[in-house]
């Protein structure tokens, strides 16, 4: 069977030709740098593999936007996605736009044989971390927040942590928050600390940075 890797490091692509060539029957098909060269090479005349490993965050083009541009021109391709991100909602995403596996690049080594031996086969399959997830999920359990890239961050805060956001953004301390959004100061505290989490960042500078970045203020 035949494996296309698709990822913006060349030491991780390396380090995982390394582990499938450790198996006779699979054999690499080429690799590409960003999501522009997983989507040409797919769409040129005689290249074809039967998994496809791709990364999320990946230049010109990411994972995303690569899964939706197959599905928009009907490239119906195996995916694995093999990601740094374990929040459950990335995940959610994937599945949603067709991917058939999803594992996180610290378990790769243990499991990427036997994900593209399954997803060649026509079966899903997570590696265990990912699996423990959507079975919590599933369960209705609550899941934590996991690692994620920085859109998504934001859609786990709610609309009065994004005004507390936008105002220590513009340098305002916790009792002028508390003034403003006619808050107790208690509840303010609360807010930023509930950011702090959620954003992964040390302190206001963090936070700020944050909202600059995504376009909050």
């Amino acid at each position: 069977m035949y494996v296309h890797v698709a990822d913006d490091h060349k030491i991780l692509i390396e380090g995982i030709i390394a582990v499938i060539n450790t198996d006779k029957d699979i054999e690499i098909r080429d690799y590409s740098l960003t999501g522009k060269e997983v989507i040409d090479w797919f769409e040129k005349k005689g290249n074809k593999a039967d998994v496809l490993i791709l990364d999320i965050t990946m230049p010109v083009l990411d994972g995303f936007e690569v899964l939706k541009h197959f599905n928009k021109v009907g490239i119906r391709q195996n995916v694995i996605i093999l990601s740094s991100y374990d929040d459950i909602k990335i995940v959610q995403e994937m599945l949603s736009l067709g991917c058939n596996g999803y594992i996180t690049k610290n378990n790769a080594g243990e499991h990427i044989v036997d994900a593209i031996k399954a997803v060649a086969n026509g079966e899903q399959y997570f590696s265990s971390d990912i699996q423990n997830i959507l079975v919590k999920t599933f369960a209705g359990q609550h899941v934590p927040i996991g690692d994620a890239p920085d859109k998504f961050l934001k859609e786990t805060l709610t609309d009065r942590e994004l005004d507390v956001l936008k105002l220590i953004s513009k340098q305002h301390n916790s009792p002028e928050i508390a003034d403003k959004l006619n808050l107790g100061l208690s509840t303010v505290e609360t807010h930023r600390k509930n950011l702090l989490r959620k954003l992964k960042v040390k302190n206001s500078v963090g936070l700020a940075v944050y909202a600059v970045k995504n376009k909050i203020v």
